[in-house]
């Protein structure tokens, strides 16, 4: 006994896909940029190099390269990236305070710990 296509009821192409509407959250053109970290920096600073050197390479081989040179440096030869890393983490958190602080922002405050069973029973002694 098999299937016979003719005999069945026909399913139109609109029947089969649902389609859902979803609204996207527009992005705050103001909001301040994240900081870049010390990798990132060394990256801009390479890749016209990495590129100029190995003109035949992907964009993923040049990625490796990138990532096997940021390996190989030593914490002295990496210690400019991490001072420019170090000066845009504080321009970040300082752009950003000032971000919520005109959009009447309040920043997160951590949630106070749950006490254990534990804790209790030391209290308790």
């Amino acid at each position: 006994m098999g299937w016979d296509l003719a005999t069945m009821p026909k399913v139109s192409a609109k029947a089969e896909k649902k389609t859902t509407k979803t609204t996207r959250v527009k992005k705050d053109k103001n909001k301040p940029k994240r900081a870049l970290s010390a990798y990132m920096f060394f990256v801009q600073d390479w890749r016209e190099r990495i590129k100029s050197e190995n003109q035949d390479a992907a964009f993923a081989d040049i990625g490796r390269l990138l990532g096997a040179k940021w390996k190989e440096m030593s914490p002295a030869e990496r210690k400019p990236y991490d001072e420019k890393a170090h000066a845009d983490k504080d321009r970040a958190a300082r752009e950003k305070a000032e971000y919520n602080a005109a959009n009447g922002k309040k920043t997160k405050k951590s949630a106070p710990k749950a006490v254990s069973e534990d804790d209790e029973e030391e209290e308790s002694d």
